[in-house]
């Protein structure tokens, strides 16, 4: 499933991080890729690690641990530090998969990357192209949010990012390892958590029925989560 998290930052915190962007050194993309991705990637990237990248993915490690909504459908186990790239000039990301397990460099920190995400620096009007686009079993699905927005999905999902043929992309990528490994499964509970929020709203926190359904919920993310 793709889920649309918006305004995981805010005005400041974009603003904060453009003006680190613009001031940091950007270097090959590739850096980070795999071979299969190598062949396909080019764009720059921040040095992961780097003073830049740990100041800027804090702020985002710090937004998400507060929205409900990322929580909700990630059911996050694990946060990659957020990495970030910029594309201009016709560059581009063609068709590939993400490495089932990244490793952070210099430790031995390292995920299962059950979701990716990606959450935007520029908005839409400030560059042409630079869709991200991902294909899956529904067909093939086209993205480009405002800044401080961010997209997960699916990391087994054949994706790409088209060429940016105007102004230029900015964006922070990182994977998840989500307590619920099983896509299907996150996404039955997502939608249950919604519906019962929404009936929460209705009928209050105390509703017998929204009681039993939070027990549901339980029961199932009990039977499937794997910590």
């Amino acid at each position: 499933m793709m889920i649309h998290i918006p305004g995981v930052l805010d005005a400041t915190a974009v603003a904060r991080c453009r003006q680190i962007m613009a001031e940091a050194e950007w270097v090959d993309g590739n850096v980070t890729s795999g071979a299969q991705s190598a062949l396909a990637k080019r764009n720059r990237q921040l040095p992961e690690g780097s003073p830049a990248a740990r100041e800027m993915g804090n702020l985002i490690l710090d937004a998400l641990a507060k929205s409900p909504l990322f929580i909700a459908a990630a059911l996050p186990l694990k946060v990659f530090p957020p990495l970030f790239n910029r594309y201009e000039g016709g560059e581009e990301f063609g068709t590939h998969v993400d490495n089932a397990i990244r490793i952070q460099r210099g430790s031995d920190f390292r995920i299962r990357s059950d979701l990716s995400a990606t959450l935007f620096f520029a908005d839409p009007d400030e560059y042409d192209g630079g869709e991200l686009t991902v294909e899956d079993q529904f067909g093939t699905h086209s993205v480009k949010l405002p800044a401080g927005d961010m997209v997960l999905y699916p990391a087994s999902s054949l994706h790409r990012v088209t060429p940016v043929t105007r102004g230029a992309r900015l964006a922070s990528f990182f994977w998840i390892q989500s307590m619920v490994r099983d896509d299907g499964e996150r996404r039955i509970l997502f939608d249950l958590d919604l519906a019962i929020q929404a009936l929460a709203l209705e009928r209050g926190q105390g509703d017998p029925e929204i009681v039993r359904l939070t027990g549901i919920y339980h029961n199932l993310l009990r039977r499937w989560a794997h910590v």
